[in-house]
């Protein structure tokens, strides 16, 4: 029962992605083909909104709802890592047509093609799982 919460933020994520056509796969080739501005509007107001919000976490040491405090990670100088797996997660993208999030929100929305790519991140995760101990992190 208390995992009802996140269910409908879970749906009302959905719905919002749905409205904003963040989930469109034509909005996605426009974005990857440099053609349109909508997809990088709302990933930069995505990105702004989560600075925004750690300052505020930060300045004003707010806790978690269950009244813990919240201890960010200290910053990583190392910029090869995320350059690599900034690159795998786009190349992904751009041939799934979906990140991980519009993945199940397509599924629920009929594009039954999803599984077959929901499949795919699954068995990633499990190699990923079974490499880790012996990939630079």
């Amino acid at each position: 029962m208390k995992f009802l919460k996140f269910l409908f933020v879970g749906i009302f994520f959905g719905i919002v992605l749905v409205k904003s056509e963040a989930v469109s796969w034509y909005r996605i080739f426009e974005m990857f083909k440099f053609q349109s501005f909508h997809m990088y509007g709302i990933i930069g107001s995505a990105v702004f909104l989560g600075i925004l919000f750690l300052w505020t976490f930060k300045k004003f040491k707010v806790k978690s709802l269950e009244g813990k405090a919240i201890n960010l990670p200290a910053k990583n100088k190392s910029v090869t890592r995320y350059l690599l797996g900034g690159t795998i997660f786009g190349l992904g993208w751009a041939l799934a047509g979906a990140c991980p999030g519009p993945m199940y929100i397509l599924l629920g929305t009929g594009v039954s093609s999803m599984l077959l790519v929901i499949a795919a991140a699954m068995l990633g995760t499990f190699v990923y799982g079974l490499l880790k101990d012996k990939l630079p992190h």
